[in-house]
Order: structure tokens, then sequence, then C-alpha cells
């Protein structure tokens, strides 16, 4: 059978993204390359179409895990004021919806504790996903006239990841709502964002 020009890069396409869901859900070092190409409607021997090694796909797949994060930033932000992109932003962030997607939510926090056990191309692509949602985050507080945007910018997330992994890690709902709700109230009182809806 002939395929179109685009099939590979389609293909590809497909395995990264069953790829990222997985690394979400079980981290990196539990995938498997045969469950994987299941999961994408392939046999395990057209893998090496698209990767040399399970360590690539990984590499890729937490690549395409920022690419879609990225995508969210800017979708929450479109359309909006520098101090409500933000707020807006920090209260998804730091919302019940994302601390119980996990398969779904922001690759830091998906990934930041499994980041000594990978390869070294697989931490670079984690530390360049990272530097551009920082970069995002420090935009938004350069538009807002912080003259510290950088460091402020690499504080926020800090505390946003600290915070979704605490709440997700606390067994008592009622607990873990309360670690959400401390630390959107503490980040919208220090970027002075109170007049933010």
């Amino acid at each position: 059978m002939r395929y179109g020009a685009t099939h590979k890069d389609e293909t590809r396409q497909k395995l990264l993204k069953v790829a990222a869901d997985a690394i979400r859900a079980h981290g990196p070092q539990q995938i498997a390359v045969a469950r994987v190409m299941e999961g994408a409607g392939l046999t395990h021997g057209g893998f090496y179409a698209h990767f040399r090694s399970k360590d690539e796909l990984v590499t890729a797949a937490i690549a395409t895990m920022f690419e879609e994060s990225e995508a969210h930033f800017l979708h929450q932000v479109s359309g909006r004021s520098p101090a409500q992109g933000l707020w807006h932003y920090i209260r998804f962030y730091l919302s019940r919806a994302h601390r119980d997607a996990i398969p779904l939510g922001c690759p830091v926090a998906a990934l930041v504790s499994e980041m000594t056990r990978v390869s070294p191309e697989a931490r670079a692509a984690f530390a360049e996903g990272t530097t551009r949602l920082r970069k995002r985050l420090a935009g938004l507080l350069s538009e807002l006239g912080d003259a510290e945007a950088n460091p402020n910018a690499e504080s926020l997330l800090c505390e946003m990841v600290g915070a979704l992994m605490l709440a997700r890690g606390e067994p008592d709902q009622t607990r873990s709502d309360k670690i959400l709700m401390r630390a959107k109230t503490a980040l919208k009182r220090r970027f002075h964002l109170e007049s933010c809806k």
C-alpha cells in the first residue's frame, strides 16, 4: 500500500502523543515501546522507522509535552490584559481540574522528579521546555512593569509546581484543596492581581 507524503510525519506525531500521555500517567521509565506502538494502532516492528531508541522517543515526547503545554498557556492568556492573563493562568494551574488531570497536566509537575533518571538529551528537552514556560511568565510580568521579571517568573513557576505537586500528594481532599487555594491567594497578593476576577 502506498502512503501519502505526510503519512510518516502524521504517524510520528501520533506516536509522540501516545508516548506523551503515557509519560504523564506513568513516568518516562515506565513506558514500553510495544505499548506505545499498540496505543497508536501500529505494530512493534515499525518503531525504528521513526526513532532509533526508546531514549529518543522519550526525549521527543517530552518536547511534545511542552509544545502542548505552551499552546495551553497561550490559550489561557490570549485576548486578556497581562494582569488578567497571568491571573487566569495561575488560577488554571492551581485548580482542582488541573490537579486531577494528571495525564493531561503540566509537564514540569509531571516530570521534575524523574529527571535524574533519564538520558541527558531528555533532561535537555525538559530544561528547554521549562525555560520557555518561565520566559512566557516573565513576559507577562515584564508587561506589568516588574523590574525583576525573570527571577520572579522562576520563583512563580517553582511555587505553582510545588503547590500542585503537594496538592496531588495529599490524600485528604479538603487539605489538598486548601493547598491550592492558599497558594493562589498568596500569588494573587504577591503579584498585585487583587483586581482580577
